[in-house]
This record gives C-alpha cells, structure tokens and sequence, in this order.
C-alpha cells in the first residue's frame, strides 16, 4: 500500500483564504486497477482559479468540497502502471491535485518529454496558462499589426506570455505588474514596449502616457482599478478577452460606492466594444496543436521567455497561494514535491 499526502479544504473562506481553510491528512491509495496508474507528484501549479473552486458559489466548474483535496494540475511521475501505453519512469501531465501520490485512469494522462523542454513548463509557459494566452489572445483579441495591446497583471505565467506573442504579431505591448522589479523584467527582459507599475500614486496618468494612441486590445486578468485604468482608453472596436478577476477573488461583500454598470454598458455601446469571457478548455480542440507547435517554437528562437518562481515542499502550498492571490509570487508559481 502507497501512503498519499494530501492537503484537503477544511473549510470554505470568507475574504482572503488563511492558513485554517486547509488541512493536512495521510490516505492509503488502493491496489491498481487495469488500465490504471499510480502517480508521484513532481511539479504542482498554483493558479488564481483555485480560490473560485474553494467557494460554493456557481461557477464554470464544482466547487471542490469540504474534506476533499485541493484541486491542481500536476506534473507526475508514473511509478506503476497497468495500461499498456504507460511504463514506470514516465513523465506525465495529470490533474493530481493538492497532494503526493494518486492512482488514476491512465486515459487523459497526457506524456511528457524531458528532452524537448522542462517538464515544468508543462504547467506553465506550454500548459494552461500560455494557452490561456495564446487562444485569449488570437481568437478573441484579434490582434492586429500597429495596434496597441494592454495586459494586467503582465509578468504572470498569462500576461507575460500575452505580451510577448503581442510582439511578435507586431503590436505594440504595454504590460502592468506590480513593483520596480517586475516593471523592469518586463522592459528589459520580456521587451515590452512600456510597462507601468499600478501601485505608483499617478498610475492612471503613467497609463494614458504610455497609449498616446489609445488601447485596442485589453487582455483582463485583475479587473478593480487596474481595469478601471484601462477602460476610458480603449479604442472604438477595441476587443477585452477576460480570462481573470483576481482583485475581486476574495471579496466578502458587494462593492461600496455607485453602480458602475449603467457607465460600463454606456462604454461597451458607445465604443462598439468585444468584452468576452473565455475558459482555455473551449478552445483546446480548435487550437491546442498549433500552440504546442507555435509556442515551442517560439521558446528554441528566444522569442518567448518565462519565469518559474518554485517553492519546495507540498506543506508550503497553502502559504504560496495565499501569496499569489497577495500579488508576492514572480512568474509561473509552482510547488516542487518530487
């Protein structure tokens, strides 16, 4: 019998997750099954998703229950397999979760080759969230050569993938991060045309400086001020893929203040706007192909760069997420088990 470290949801936040909304149980894992596989957890991502999922609120997806194990894609190594197109010592993509070890179906599981790329970069810059940037951005921004594109939250795993691939479709990038250090990686390592930080007090007025030509493209993934920012530059037909709206993840209540949804329809009609939410999943049978092909061939020519900011030991996972949800990771947060 193989022993799983797991950490569960104890019990569902109000405002920001704490340490006490997880808890950390020890699970026998049963016996394989035929066409099964047991999993060890190498690489687990942590993505601002998560905190929806701890909510009983309807969403796009359940919400994980209290009592069960945090959900999370990973990366894992097969230590016993009875399917066929598995042996012990691959490398897989999987949706373990929030824990050590599982056995799972071996159908879905999707093998990795540490030769092409790390095989972390599979939860990152070539998983869910450049994919994320990639299909958000081509199919819903329709980006455009000379246009102007805006991303929050740009040195992210999402907006720094968003800007790069911007750049190389021939706009014109402005990302916004949080902090001197991630403005500066996103000017001199990521080139991006102009990055801003949005903590500075004259924030709205660096924004409007940096689009003399107004914004085109708005790719979302931090709504509140941020957004607020953006809004009254965006162009006539301008396009807003929303993919994200991590200042209001931890909200415990209605927004004080007047309505800003009568303003916000007035803009959308006015501008001729596109404002579309979009989950990755939808497009993944359309272009999944091309963004495994396109991105990591981008990744060999150093057109794209990414960051890793990794943290070691599943026990420290609750703390990084609370982390990340603060804006404290740096590039694509990952917790290394393995």
């Amino acid at each position: 019998m193989v022993a799983s470290t797991q950490i569960v949801l104890a019990s569902r936040p109000v405002g920001a997750p704490t340490a006490a909304n997880f808890r950390t149980e020890t699970a026998e894992l049963p016996p394989l099954a035929d066409g099964q596989v047991l999993l060890r957890t190498l690489y687990l991502s942590l993505d601002p998703y998560m905190r929806g999922r701890m909510s009983a609120a309807k969403s796009y997806a359940a919400p994980v229950g209290v009592g069960d194990v945090m959900v999370g894609g990973t990366v894992s190594e097969v230590l016993e397999s009875r399917d066929p197109g598995l042996a012990k010592g691959d490398v897989v993509q999987s949706y373990s979760g929030w824990q050590t070890h599982q056995v799972t179906q071996a159908k879905g599981l999707r093998a990795l080759d540490p030769d092409l790329a790390p095989v972390s970069t599979a939860l990152g810059v070539l998983g869910m969230p450049g994919f994320t940037a990639y299909s958000g951005l081509l199919k819903i921004g329709r980006p455009e050569e000379g246009q102007t594109l805006v991303v929050a939250a740009a040195s992210g795993p999402v907006g720094s993938a968003v800007g790069q691939i911007a750049r190389i479709r021939g706009l014109r990038a402005v990302g916004i991060a949080g902090g001197p250090k991630k403005v500066a990686y996103l000017r001199d390592e990521l080139g991006f045309d102009a990055a801003i930080d949005h903590r500075a007090p004259d924030f709205a007025d660096q924004l409007r400086a940096a689009v003399p030509d107004g914004v085109d493209i708005y790719f979302e993934n931090v709504g509140g001020a941020v957004a607020a920012a953006v809004y009254p530059l965006l162009n006539t037909y301008a396009r807003v893929p929303v993919c994200g709206l991590i200042a209001d993840y931890n909200a415990a209540s209605a927004q004080e203040g007047p309505d800003r949804l009568p303003a916000f329809y007035s803009r959308i009609l006015t501008k001729s706007l596109t404002v579309r939410g979009f989950i990755q999943t939808e497009f993944v049978r359309e272009m999944y192909s091309d963004f495994l092909r396109d991105m990591s061939g981008w990744i060999a020519q150093g057109r794209v760069k990414y960051r890793e900011d990794i943290v070691d030991g599943l026990e420290r996972a609750p703390e990084a997420f609370i982390g990340l949800l603060e804006g404290r990771n740096f590039g694509k947060l990952l917790v290394r088990t393995g």
